[in-house]
């Protein structure tokens, strides 16, 4: 299957499982996020409480297309390490993954969330500028591989908490 080939339910959001850790590796790699590998996420995932990861499970063969891992940290969502491969970008699975993640903190408590990207990832800051998202700060010489700047993004999550109150009401 190739992207073009993608519509919509044509894939899925779900919780990640430890069955999940290898292909979220994969996704790291293909997206040369900055490296977690398996301990990083497994680590992750077991602290159930604070961190949440979801995953995009494409319905036609199974592959997972992205990921998001985030963490409630008193009451704001911190968003930590996201991806999708290349081959499904602009697609809506890095929208999905993203409205996953913030829907879920606003169902526990927080009141907004807050992101590092790279400072020359316009493609990112774009997507989360979509979901609200303004840049708040900068951090120098926050990566490696290569060196480079993170830009700090912020977004209330007031959408996300009326969302979750039509929801109930439904």
């Amino acid at each position: 299957m190739n992207a073009p080939e993608l519509r919509e339910n044509a894939f899925h959001i779900a919780r990640a499982s430890e069955h999940d850790l290898l292909e979220i590796v994969e996704v790291e790699l293909e997206c040369e996020l900055s490296p977690w590998g398996w301990d990083g996420y497994y680590k992750e995932l077991t602290q159930q409480k604070a961190a949440f990861m979801f995953v995009a499970q494409l319905r036609a063969k199974p592959q997972l297309g992205g990921f998001i891992t985030s963490r409630l940290v008193a009451d704001e969502v911190h968003i930590h390490n996201y991806g999708v491969r290349p081959a499904l970008r602009r697609l809506g699975i890095g929208s999905a993954l993203l409205n996953a993640s913030l829907l879920y903190g606003a169902k526990h408590g927080a009141a907004r969330s807050i992101l590092e990207v790279r400072a020359g990832n316009l493609a990112a800051q774009a997507v989360y500028g979509r979901h609200g998202f303004v840049i708040v700060g900068r951090r120098k010489n926050y990566y490696d591989r290569p060196v480079e700047d993170a830009v700090i993004m912020s977004a209330g999550l007031p959408q996300y908490n009326k969302r979750l109150e039509l929801r109930l009401e439904a």
